[in-house]
């Protein structure tokens, strides 16, 4: 017995001897985010990417957070929110663009670009057909990562910021509709809506896409009677579907409606073109027929309005009126209402600031997650959307394969 135990220590003292395996720190993917919010430029634009609430969870996540002095005012977040909430305030924009990742609504003006170093990252707003000629070549030129809001598709492949911007618009179409009917505003006097033995109103939405939906739930909610018209047989079951209730649908017939727009008190244009200018759907000779009056809120201006009168006006002097229909065409609706349309968009851009940090900054979260790939219309310089190569003439890069040689 102690023959067999002398045995085994001897087995024991050898297993020491041999060489062992090293135990080594597992390098950590965590980084340390430094994310600039310059202050905003575009004409009245009112947004701010993120609010107060937002800087404090990224800073005590441990990244850090430089917005420029005065870049919530418009939304009514003073600086002294985001300091306590743990930002840095910078105090000019050629400081902010020092920062890693530039984080903004508009897409930068061509003064901004200038302040770009090389290889940073970017998340706005594109706009790719409203932007000068070189303006995407300029950028590539500074061997940016750039992602545009507008691409951006979740889990579900929804655009989730045109989704959020499309409610705000949706619900505010109507509420603007309300108040340009009063008398305060030198419209006709009557309540949007409608009240025990008084007909109501009537209300047209052209479209049936998120916009419209939003709109039509306003409208019915204060009790007008409502009309969609979209050519999408599908939208317009998916829009009846949504409401819950068997509002009055029809497909885009001239005849159809001219009956509709002659005897409503409120027409919304809100028909989107995926590429290039939204289509005219309501001519002038169709306005010159509806009653005196009537409201039209074209909410398609941003792509050039879908009725043939619209004309581009803004939050300062937004509405004229055409054959004595009141004409509201401002471009950037969701900025009339910046405070909740900025926690909408914060409430999208903050996970996926949290992933970045977590996967190990913008090339790791672009490896790993298609949905945000989605956005990318810049890698390190090349151009890796479609539509945007094509529309700006500019040599393609797929995306998938960049990643996948980790160029």
């Amino acid at each position: 017995m102690t023959k067999g135990i002398s045995g085994m220590s001897a087995l024991a003292q050898q297993g020491i001897l041999l060489p062992q395996e090293s135990v080594l720190e597992v390098a950590k993917l965590r980084k340390e985010l430094f994310i600039g919010i310059p202050k905003e430029i575009s004409f009245q634009e009112n947004r701010v990417p993120l609010v107060p609430e937002a800087v404090a969870v990224l800073t005590n996540n441990g990244h850090r957070v430089l917005i420029e002095a005065g870049a919530g005012i418009a939304a009514n977040f003073t600086d002294s929110d985001y300091s306590e909430a743990g930002a840095q305030i910078g105090y000019s924009s050629e400081e902010i663009f020092k920062a890693d990742l530039i984080l903004k609504i508009a897409p930068p003006s061509l003064a901004e670009l200038e302040y770009f170093k090389d290889k940073q990252s970017l998340m706005s707003i594109l706009q790719v057909g409203m932007q000068p000629e070189g303006y995407i070549h300029r950028l590539g030129s500074k061997k940016l990562t750039a992602l545009a809001f507008e691409y951006l598709k979740d889990e579900t492949s929804v655009y989730p910021v045109i989704q959020a911007m499309s409610e705000i618009v949706g619900s505010a179409a109507i509420l603007i509709a309300s108040e340009l009917m009063s008398n305060t505003v030198g419209g006709k006097g009557e309540l949007l809506g409608g009240v025990p033995g008084i007909p109501p109103t009537e209300v047209v939405i052209i479209g049936a896409g998120t916009v419209s939906e939003y709109a039509a739930r306003a409208a019915m909610g204060l009790g007008a009677n409502v009309k969609i018209f979209d050519n999408s047989v599908y939208k317009l079951r998916r829009i009846q579907r949504n409401l819950g209730s068997r509002v009055y649908t029809s497909t885009i017939n001239p005849v159809t409606l001219l009956k509709a727009l002659k005897t409503c008190d409120v027409a919304i244009g809100a028909i989107l073109s995926k590429e290039g200018r939204s289509p005219i759907v309501v001519t002038e000779e169709m306005v010159s027929e509806m009653s005196f009056g009537s409201v039209i809120i074209d909410v398609s201006i941003d792509q050039g309005g879908c009725f043939e009168t619209s004309e581009v006006t803004n939050h300062s002097h937004p509405v004229f009126k055409k054959y004595g229909v009141t004409h509201y065409c401002v471009p950037n609706i969701a900025s009339r209402v910046s405070r909740t349309a900025s926690y909408a968009l914060s409430n999208i851009f903050t996970p996926i600031l949290l992933s970045m940090g977590e996967e190990g900054g913008m090339d790791a979260l672009l490896w790993k997650d298609a949905h945000v790939r989605s956005a990318a219309y810049l890698y390190r310089g090349a151009v890796t959307n479609r539509y945007v190569s094509d529309f700006c003439r500019l040599p393609f890069r797929d995306l998938n394969l960049l990643m996948a040689t980790r160029i």
